[in-house]
């Protein structure tokens, strides 16, 4: 695991500018990559993909698997460039943080960082927001533009009500024809079934999937230290609740909806991270193309 030059989230969320917050995780990560054992690798991320069942043994780069003990295949001219496809929840939900930025904030600046990531290496990059069912979409281009008008549809408040993953999954791909890499960002508090069909259908086209899950460490911990008045963001329902006594059963039934999704993941073969948002944004940009070498 490389030294990465960590900016804490809160005082990166300070930063007003989101192009700015990008753009200091992507130095981070850099620098951190460079002083590391990884250094150089980003040139086998750009001209190498992993070995897929079905693929001709042929072209196994045999020195590259030498050195890394996995498979890979040097790309084709026509597949060097990557189209890669945000899928962003912008629901109420996504409003949520216990401290002074929401899981909309952080998963706007990721995505931000992401689309810097790929569009630096000539990859085509597009962006689908979603509550109940798709919102906006921008196709995957690389071209001049294209990322200013990311950046300018994630710097745009959730204005979403509940969440549809299965609906947003579908519409997406009515929208993609060409073989995908997509990254679903979400807090996935959402029911399960018809995001596990959907999914299927996207691996089933040889689409690649990375799921990124992001939680508040206080939606994982539970560990409020008063009874107080608790509201659903997209229902709108207000609780009253003790914690003390309410923690057990929450915890319970939210690890096993965590577990539900690991095991949906697994299941197609999707990559899965669970990500909470107090992590490092530039941990979590190196385990993505970690993941993709």
């Amino acid at each position: 695991m490389p030294s990465l030059s960590h900016i804490d989230p809160s005082a990166l969320m300070r930063v007003k500018s989101l192009e700015l917050r990008a753009r200091m995780v992507m130095e981070g990560f850099w620098k951190g990559l460079h002083r590391s054992p990884y250094h150089g690798f980003s040139v086998e991320f750009s001209e190498y993909r992993p070995y897929a069942r079905g693929d001709d043994p042929r072209f196994i780069d045999w020195k590259v698997m030498a050195r890394s003990d996995r498979a890979f295949i040097k790309k084709f001219e026509d597949e060097t460039n990557l189209r890669a496809h945000l899928l962003l929840d912008r629901s109420r939900s996504m409003t949520y943080g216990s401290g002074d930025y929401s899981k909309a904030d952080y998963a706007a600046t990721f995505a931000a960082t992401l689309a810097y990531f790929l569009m630096g290496q000539n990859d085509a990059v597009g962006l689908t927001t979603f509550d109940r069912r798709v919102d906006e979409h921008i196709p995957a281009r690389n071209r001049p533009g294209q990322l200013r008008r990311l950046l300018l549809q994630l710097e745009k408040a959730p204005l979403g009500e509940g969440t549809d993953l299965g609906a947003a999954m579908k519409g997406l791909h009515e929208l993609i024809r060409k073989r995908s890499l997509v990254v679903l960002m979400s807090d996935l508090l959402a029911p399960l079934e018809d995001l596990e069909k959907q999914i299927g259908y996207f691996a089933a086209g040889r689409h690649e999937i990375a799921v990124f899950q992001f939680l508040d460490p206080r939606e994982l911990d539970f560990e409020f230290t008063k009874a107080t008045h608790f509201r659903d963001s997209e229902s709108n329902e207000d609780l009253f609740i003790d914690p003390a006594v309410a923690r057990a059963e929450y915890l319970e039934r939210l690890n096993a909806h965590l577990e539900a999704i690991r095991k949906l993941c697994s299941r197609h073969g999707v990559a899965y991270r669970l990500v909470p948002t107090n992590e490092p944004l530039e941990q979590v940009l190196f385990e993505f193309v970690n993941l993709r070498r």
